[in-house]
């Protein structure tokens, strides 16, 4: 499957007080923008609405570990949202019909390679769950 090659690199730092304010400051940089549900549009999804407040509900439910593991590579998962138009790999959600999953494969600026994980529901919103890296 083809990936999105992002020239941005990982957000640095190796604890979570050091990515957890360069993640959040990208984050409210966007919600800055709009009074409602911050969102960024999709180049792949015809320029429609992806918004990202499930990606912080998810990311609370994680160990200190995995949320820098994952916030690590969020200007990445931004990036990749916006600027590609590759197909992502679809398939109906296990626990809820009604949903589609879509992962996008993305390899960062220092060639790493991540996947992107939205949700689309029946009422064709579409929600930025996660940002997984692959473990080397």
């Amino acid at each position: 499957m083809k990936s999105y090659f992002t020239k941005i690199k990982p957000l640095s730092g190796t604890n979570y007080s050091e990515i957890y304010p360069k993640a959040m400051a990208l984050y409210k940089n966007i919600a800055s923008k709009t009074k409602r549900r911050p969102y960024v549009r999709s180049a792949y999804f015809n320029k429609d609405k992806i918004f990202l407040d499930y990606f912080w509900d998810h990311i609370r439910q994680k160990n200190t570990h995995d949320r820098v593991r994952r916030l690590k590579y969020y200007a990445c998962a931004l990036d990749l949202i916006q600027n590609s138009r590759i197909a992502p790999s679809s398939h109906p959600n296990p626990m809820r019909r009604s949903e589609i999953l879509h992962r996008f494969i993305g390899i960062a600026g220092d060639n790493s390679l991540f996947y992107v994980q939205i949700k689309e529901d029946k009422r064709c919103n579409k929600h930025f769950i996660s940002v997984l890296p692959v473990k080397k």
